[in-house]
């Protein structure tokens, strides 16, 4: 099973190939730019690299959400298309489980968070044993504070969200923090391939007409129409 695999949730942007469970390659770019201006590069170099036609990719995988609107539209789109076009499944995984697989070393409580802006993040909780992962909860869109106020036994945060509140996470929760390596806080397409692998091997896949990205939050032009506010156009996030 050969797996393309996308993230775009975040400020970075990362494009996977997985064979049968193996990382054939991987590309991560986080330089700011807006992910549309380089994201087809990164595939078309991704399967060049590989020796893939993009024909005999098996499957596709992407992040759904949460996360930065505007990157998990261009993703979402991008990877759809590709689908749509080779007549392939697609799986889309939460961008909050493929972050914390990046902390399965870890024996404690794993709490991955996403900034959100507007003083806020997205946050989700998990535990890993015997190579399994347990999400503990439901995702949520909430300020950093209140994200971790009842933990109390030593968790490692992960994600750009940990990295922008450090500080103030440290402050409320003192020894029992642990961060994150900085090359761990971007979150994989690898790891994205990874949680779609067992569904795309049994042809559960997503419906195609009826995929969309998982925000949590509503977006700025829903919350201004809500509340009678005109929206002529807004930026995305």
């Amino acid at each position: 099973m050969r797996i393309l695999a996308l993230d775009t949730a975040s400020r970075t942007c990362s494009a996977a190939l997985m064979e049968d469970g193996a990382l054939v390659a991987e590309w991560n770019c986080g330089n700011g730019r807006t992910h549309a201006t380089h994201l087809m590069v990164m595939i078309d170099q991704i399967l060049r690299l590989s020796g893939v036609a993009i024909a005999n990719v098996d499957g596709f995988a992407v992040s759904r959400g949460p996360g930065s609107f505007t990157g998990l539209r261009i993703g979402i789109s991008t990877i759809k298309a590709l689908a749509l076009s080779m007549g392939k499944p697609l799986v889309g995984v939460s961008s909050l489980e493929a972050l914390a697989l990046q902390a399965s070393h870890f024996p404690g409580l794993v709490c991955a968070l996403l900034d959100a802006r507007k003083g806020e993040v997205y946050e989700a909780r998990f535990r890993f044993s015997q190579g399994g992962m347990q999400k503990l909860g439901p995702e949520r869109v909430c300020a950093p504070l209140a994200a971790v106020a009842d933990i109390h036994e030593p968790c490692l945060f992960i994600g750009d969200g940990a990295v922008a509140y450090a500080d103030e996470i440290v402050r409320a929760l003192g020894e029992n923090v642990r961060m994150a390596s900085v090359i761990d806080n971007a979150i994989r397409a690898a790891c994205v391939a990874i949680l779609a692998h067992d569904r795309l091997c049994a042809g559960d896949a997503d419906d195609l007409a009826c995929f969309e990205p998982c925000y949590i939050r509503k977006s700025e032009a829903e919350m201004k129409r809500k509340s009678g506010v005109r929206v002529d156009s807004l930026g995305g996030f």
